[in-house]
């Protein structure tokens, strides 16, 4: 009896526990559940404040909103026109600086009639008014003049002029790439090389802007009014932003590729590592001269080349700081005024300045070995590569054995290769240390560029004739 009734007890414990596990594991659910949906709500809040406090505070993506303040019954007819048509060239405005002071549409697209380029405007809320979509140097300048003239004085400035006399370039572009068309030939111009050194714009019949000319981004366009140049190159339109302007990608895009690698050397430098490792976390726009380390942890494009930094006042005029002509079949140190020189610049000042520039961050030891390296690998490759190779190739056109297509000849292809590709990177990579361009993709393949060179040479000279 006692042991049944001990198996009863037990029985009973057991169904209690059951139903207490059933309990708490229907209360668990419950829980679980509340818990959930208390998630979901609070990320839903979340989400909607978030994009209410975006919509506050980021004013360009506000389609509706009317701007009046500081503006004239034309640009207010500009703006409520075209933030419907063209909203993203309205919200880059609205975001921009010349908003935030009263700079409208009028006070750069304004034009006289019989001005260059100037459209007589009757669409919408805006009649019988002249405007022009070309915003020249000259325009700017009313405002920025200083910048201006420095930028006149640049070697950016003769970005398209110092192309203009160079019958080779010409025709490589013209009857090689373009294979003569007459209707299509112009393609590799208007699609590539314009679109960096710019071009004189034409106008048509119209007075608009001829699209054998326009649109292009040209650093050095000539403009219907006879201004040079192009702000919106590296402030891009309609921002104009210094932030954007101090960030290597403003460069990058015109200084890349076989021939200046210049943002593949920046990315393949310690300065480069930093930056891709750390640049989202600096400080873009500080006010010029005001942009100094602290703000950044190692230098840009615009650091070394343009930027107010110590002593240094902030300048349009890139030749200020350099040395070196490092883009030319051989270097030489700079040293002339003339716009129009290759070698515009005052070297050695050139190179005080630079180290300045270094100074911000580096001791004066490191600065100068830094430099005493790289002026070693210019002279390298001036002695021992272009020398050589200049010497042949005078002494097979004088007797002549080159041929009358240099594209179609190995010696000229591979000479033209030695300086414009392989040299331009073992320079330019050595004095912005870059190592991979430096060596690998500089002097070794500079090398092999020579010893072929010798090897053509050499046959041609014994056999006094141009090989198949």
């Amino acid at each position: 009896m006692q042991r049944d009734h001990s198996q009863r007890s037990l029985h009973q414990q057991l169904v209690v526990y059951r139903r207490l596990l059933t309990m708490a594991n229907h209360y668990q659910y419950i829980i679980l559940v509340s818990l959930i949906l208390c998630i979901i709500l609070l990320g839903s809040t979340s989400t909607v404040l978030a994009n209410d406090h975006s919509s506050s505070g980021d004013l360009s993506q506000i389609k509706t909103i009317s701007f009046k303040r500081g503006l004239s019954d034309s640009d207010k007819a500009c703006v409520s026109c075209h933030q419907q048509k063209q909203p993203g060239i309205v919200a880059d405005w609205k975001d921009s600086r010349h908003s935030h002071v009263g700079v409208g549409c009028n006070d750069c697209h304004q034009a006289q009639p019989g001005q260059p380029g100037a459209q007589l405007h009757n669409k919408g809320e805006l009649k019988n008014a002249y405007i022009t979509p070309l915003v020249s140097p000259a325009t700017c300048g009313r405002c920025h003049a200083e910048e201006q003239e420095q930028f006149n004085r640049s070697g950016h400035f003769r970005s398209y002029r110092q192309i203009i006399p160079k019958d080779s370039l010409h025709a490589l572009v013209r009857v090689h790439e373009g294979r003569n068309n007459k209707e299509l030939g112009n393609a590799p111009d208007e699609t590539g090389c314009m679109q960096c050194h710019g071009t004189k714009i034409k106008l048509d019949e119209k007075g608009k802007p001829d699209p054998t000319t326009w649109p292009n981004m040209g650093m050095g366009n000539i403009y219907p009014d006879g201004s040079t140049g192009n702000c919106a190159a590296c402030h891009t339109r309609h921002k104009f932003s210094i932030a954007e302007a101090r960030k290597p990608a403003a460069c990058a895009s015109c200084h890349l590729g076989p021939d200046h690698p210049d943002i593949e050397v920046y990315n393949n430098s310690k300065h480069g590592h930093i930056f891709n490792a750390d640049g989202y976390n600096w400080k873009w726009d500080s006010p010029p001269d005001g942009w100094e380390p602290g703000d950044y942890r190692a230098p840009t494009c615009a650091t070394c080349h343009m930027s107010g930094i110590g002593e240094l006042s902030t300048t349009h005029n890139i030749n200020e700081r350099l040395y070196w002509n490092l883009w030319a079949k051989e270097s030489k140190v700079r040293n002339s005024t003339d716009v129009m020189s290759p070698l515009l610049g005052n070297g050695p000042e050139g190179r005080k300045k630079m180290e300045q520039v270094c100074s911000s961050c580096h001791s004066s030891t490191h600065t100068k070995g830094f430099f005493k390296q790289g002026d070693k690998a210019v002279k390298l490759y001036n002695v021992e590569y272009y020398a050589p190779a200049k010497q042949m190739l005078d002494e097979l056109k004088e007797k002549g054995l080159l041929k009358d297509n240099p594209w179609t000849d190995e010696f000229q292809i591979t000479f033209y290769h030695l300086w414009h590709h392989e040299g331009r990177r073992a320079r330019h990579g050595a004095m912005m240390g870059a190592p991979d361009y430096a060596h690998w993709h500089g002097f070794f393949e500079l090398q092999q560029d020579l010893y072929k060179l010798k090897a053509i040479h050499k046959k041609r000279l014994e056999t006094g004739k141009i090989e198949d």
